[in-house]
């Protein structure tokens, strides 16, 4: 089938090569023209015969809506917006409106796989009508990775997004579990090798994971990470986990700990940690560190 491809960069472009690959054709647009098969969204519709359907695999927020606001003016209907990229799964909801005013379906699409994606596929998490759905099974089909799992047409518009944003938080506590781990080995003195620790624990043990093997590989590049800073970026999605928990009532104590660790990763002197000080100090006479 035709495929039109909204944003190249290392996600939409691996995308593109592996649905390729499949044997699918692919318009890809890009505003680096390096990469773009196309100069413009108007110049992707043209070239897709009817009725078509468009994946958009820009950062969630403006860069989407106005993608999505541009496509709405440019497609027909009968033709289909996938929404590929880290929406928030509210923002769905609107844009399926939106859209569906205008006669043009709409399906959401969470999608796990990073930079390994290309050769090993992509956990694909879906939500939107069947008959929509249907439409795009054979691109689904061509990402997703060999045999029976690894896509889910998780339920109405929005839930691939929330699956996607769950999936999301859940890594957060699990890399957060396996970086205090680490930590408390290299912290003590009986253990003279915690990569080799780390790399024993690759088989036969209930906390093997892929995440495991990435932290294997991190430390045979740099055994101790002396050349990384103590700096974590969030990307949105643990944030929005955490809300919706509130929103709903759902206790998640190790996301939400997970979340917060990573603030705490930004302040080189925390303003937290010296009231803590402060007050042991106080009821106890504790030792201060004071600035020199």
């Amino acid at each position: 089938m035709e495929l039109g491809l909204v944003g190249l960069g290392k996600m939409g472009g691996n995308m593109r090569e592996r649905i390729r690959r499949a044997g699918h054709t692919v318009v890809g647009y890009d505003r680096n023209p390096d990469v773009a098969d196309v100069h413009s969204l108007h110049e992707l519709v043209e070239k897709l015969k009817g009725p078509r359907v468009v994946w958009v695999m820009v950062p969630a927020g403006e860069p989407t809506q106005s993608t999505i606001d541009e496509l709405g003016e440019l497609l027909s209907i009968g033709d289909i917006v996938v929404d590929g990229g880290n929406s928030r799964w509210t923002d769905d909801e609107r844009h399926a409106e939106e859209l569906a005013a205008k006669g043009i379906g709409f399906v959401d699409c969470g999608v796990s796989g990073g930079v390994w994606g290309l050769e090993n596929g992509y956990a694909l998490m879906y939500g939107g009508a069947k008959d929509h759905v249907a439409r795009v099974q054979p691109i689904f089909d061509a990402l997703k990775p060999e045999g029976e799992f690894g896509a889910v047409h998780a339920g109405k518009v929005g839930a691939g997004h929330f699956a996607k944003m769950v999936h999301n938080g859940i890594e957060y506590a699990m890399m957060q579990a396996y970086a205090e781990g680490w930590e408390l080995l290299e912290k003590v003195d009986s253990v003279t090798d915690v990569r080799e620790v780390f790399r024993s624990w690759q088989e036969g043990t209930v906390i093997r994971s892929w995440l495991l093997d990435l932290a294997v590989n991190a430390l045979d590049e740099d055994e101790h990470l002396e050349k990384l800073k103590g700096f974590a970026q969030d990307s949105g999605e643990g944030r929005w986990t955490v809300e919706a928990a509130i929103d709903h009532a759902v206790p998640l104590p190790a996301i939400t700990a997970s979340l917060f660790a990573r603030f705490a990763s930004r302040q080189d002197d925390s303003p937290q940690m010296k009231m803590i000080a402060a007050l042991r100090n106080q009821f106890g006479g504790h030792a201060v560190e004071t600035k020199k």
